[in-house]
């Protein structure tokens, strides 16, 4: 298993890196990660359970890392994530389905 602090540590790292290479990427990123939170429909500890739901089906470390700190931090309980990662295998199953479903039809026209 991965040391999550340090991980967490080196990728902030070498994001810094990047931005300092790419500032304007850097801060696009910034301002979409942001943009959520200013509409103030969700609170911060749900969009934290939603972003660790899609961070597994995209499959990203680093946004595990990230988002499972933030998530602690305001309180999300250990259920409370079992939760979200429930949504998460439950959404990776349905897309495999369906793109199954899809590849059966790529086959079908071939015939």
């Amino acid at each position: 298993m991965l040391d999550w602090v340090n991980y967490k540590s080196e990728l902030q790292t070498r994001v810094g890196q990047f931005g300092r290479l790419s500032p304007d990427t850097l801060k696009g990123y910034m301002a979409l990660s942001q943009a959520g939170a200013k509409t103030g429909q969700l609170d911060a500890k749900t969009r934290e359970l939603m972003a660790l739901a899609v961070a597994v089906a995209l499959r990203c470390d680093g946004c595990i890392t990230v988002h499972t700190a933030e998530a602690a931090k305001l309180g999300a309980t250990e259920a409370e994530v079992a939760e979200a990662l429930g949504v998460a295998v439950a959404i990776s199953a349905g897309a495999a389905m369906v793109y199954s479903a899809r590849t059966l039809d790529a086959l079908a026209a071939l015939a």
